[in-house]
């Protein structure tokens, strides 16, 4: 297939400019509505941050890809259309958590249904070169379903410093273009430059220090973007990698969420109810500031990315040289940190 390269630049390009355009927008709206960030004892932040800067994402990445609705051979608009009334329904939770504070029971069940619209419209995931096929397809739905659902609350649960869930999310939908592009699926290229453009267009004001956080109306519409868009283009394009490919183009927010979820049943702690326990708390209170904690969690998203791209390219050699890089820079940065850490003791 031949790929339209102005058309993918096209998207990104008018994503970012729409985002950044919109966050100064979206931070009125947040201050009118009273949609405001409030400082916790978990938290970062010192002062009130206005939390609806979501808006600004979802007006990028939505008005984007209408404008270029004439320009674009979208594949399936069946899928497409049950893709944006179940992110309508995301967005429109998401605004009303940031103002009201939804109960999280609530939150999940409008998750779930919001993956149902997605699973009725056609969008599901089939993998149909593996042993257990049959057993598998018979499962099709549930698993959809707890693959949306559970990278929607994913990336909500990184959004706790400012710019990882949205530099970490612009890297994943990168990644996911790249292994759109290699499927020769348009309409998911599309979607995931759009998506990128909107994040960056929206990371300069909330990089540290943030002039305004994404709120629950950014990070879920994300997440629910970035799985719908891995279905689209992903899981029908590498067969029996797929599942690995695609876990590990979001692989932060995934690992970092069942890493969460297994502490806090460990504990016997509600699965749901936040703590200081992210990969990202433990950055800072091992003594890295923001910006330090930020790039290195920046740093582990990309080699996830580049590990899932080189798997689809099957470069056996050039992985392994990246894993090994990757060991040993970590191995370097540990103990390098650990000597620094008790030197200051």
């Amino acid at each position: 297939m031949e790929h339209d390269w102005v058309l993918y630049i096209a998207a990104f390009s008018t994503a970012f400019a729409i985002s950044n355009v919109m966050t100064p927008v979206a931070k009125k709206i947040s201050l009118k509505l009273g949609a405001i960030d409030m400082p916790k004892a978990r938290g970062m932040h010192k002062k009130p941050m206005p939390r609806m800067g979501g808006i600004a994402i979802v007006a990028g990445f939505t008005l984007t890809v209408l404008l270029l609705y004439n320009f674009t051979e979208y594949s399936d608009m069946h899928k497409l259309t049950g893709y944006f009334i179940g992110a309508a329904m995301i967005v429109v939770l998401g605004m009303v958590d940031d103002v009201k504070n939804l109960p999280a029971k609530f939150k999940f069940a409008v998750q779930i249904l919001a993956a149902l619209v997605a699973v009725a419209f056609g969008i599901r995931i089939h993998i149909v070169m593996w042993p257990v096929t049959y057993a598998l397809l018979k499962l099709s739905i549930p698993i959809t379903v707890i693959w949306i659902v559970g990278l929607t609350n994913a990336v909500n649960l990184i959004d706790g410093l400012d710019g990882l869930a949205t530099g970490v999310s612009s890297i994943a939908a990168i990644c996911i273009m790249v292994l759109c592009i290699l499927t020769g699926d348009e309409t998911s290229v599309v979607l995931t430059a759009a998506l990128a453009g909107s994040c960056l267009g929206f990371l300069p004001r909330n990089f540290n220090p943030a002039e305004i956080f994404m709120g629950d109306t950014g990070a879920t519409f994300l997440g629910y973007t970035l799985a719908v868009t891995s279905i689209l283009g992903v899981f029908k394009g590498y067969a029996m990698i797929a599942l690995m490919v695609s876990v590990l183009a979001v692989g932060f927010p995934i690992f970092d969420t069942l890493f969460a979820m297994t502490r806090r049943a460990a504990r016997h702690q509600p699965i749901m109810q936040a703590d200081r326990g992210h990969l990202h708390h433990k950055l800072i209170d091992r003594g890295f500031s923001q910006k330090q904690a930020v790039m290195i969690l920046y740093g582990i998203s990309a080699v996830c990315a580049a590990i899932a791209i080189f798997i689809a390219l099957k470069d056996a050699k050039t992985l392994v040289v990246i894993l090994f890089t990757v060991i040993v820079l970590g191995l370097l940065v540990y103990f390098v940190n650990h000597r620094w850490m008790n030197k200051g003791e």
